[in-house]
């Protein structure tokens, strides 16, 4: 009988785990087609993200991140707020897939482990607009592609775009989510938007951050600023 309890017990905190584990990375059910299209809907219709950025794309480097969206369902979703809230910032409600300024190489000659290749651009691209030899190539040696010598591959794979948006946000900015949606702003954009200067940036990504935890029913938490 005892033996038969023990099991028991076993089995449902497994079911439990495994219950928790599907809700919490069931991304699909959390960014449904309508959240992704109201996104892109508010950008102008000229914009190359409005054929280059989609759901698919999103879902299929998703894939690739099973820690992105983890934990109970109600951070899965306030981390999947937060991540499209900085990604709506950056490019403009998806419109951008590169920056507007392409005149600087954004090459660090420091970087050693990452030399800039001669002619290539570093400037910021994709979802979260990596930008920099460093990120590129660290991206480019995580997801599988030449970040150095081809970094223009972020902005004509989409797939590979959203993966070095992934990338970089479970490198940098998924291990501070406990910390408050501030804590993301500080550790992405710190140095230019939290020192007083770009006020103006800082809400409005805590207003698509609030926004988008509304739209999916759950509180978002303490420490917004940075």
């Amino acid at each position: 009988m005892r033996k038969n309890i023990v099991t028991y017990a076993l089995v449902g905190i497994l079911a439990l785990a495994f219950a928790t584990d599907v809700m919490s990375h069931n991304i699909a059910n959390i960014v449904t087609p309508q959240f992704f299209e109201r996104i892109k809907n508010q950008a102008a219709g000229r914009c190359a993200g409005k054929s280059f950025y989609t759901r698919d794309a999103f879902l299929n480097a998703a894939n690739a991140y099973r820690q992105f969206g983890s934990g109970s369902p109600q951070a899965a979703k306030r981390e999947i707020a937060a991540f499209f809230a900085h990604v709506t910032h950056e490019t403009g409600h998806l419109c951008y897939v590169e920056e507007i300024n392409k005149y600087n190489r954004y090459c660090d000659e420091q970087n050693k482990r990452y030399p800039c290749v001669p002619g290539k651009f570093y400037y910021g691209r994709g979802p979260i607009q990596i930008t920099g030899n460093g990120n590129y190539g660290a991206a480019g040696k995580a997801i599988g592609f030449d970040g150095l010598r081809a970094p223009e591959t972020v902005a004509k794979d989409p797939v590979v775009s959203f993966k070095t948006a992934l990338w970089f946000w479970m490198t940098y900015l998924h291990p501070v989510m406990k910390q408050g949606f501030g804590a993301t702003i500080q550790r992405s954009n710190g140095a230019f938007e939290c020192d007083g200067r770009q006020p103006a940036h800082v809400q409005a990504r805590i207003g698509y951050y609030k926004d988008y935890c509304d739209q999916f029913g759950v509180y978002p938490g303490p420490n917004l600023d940075c």
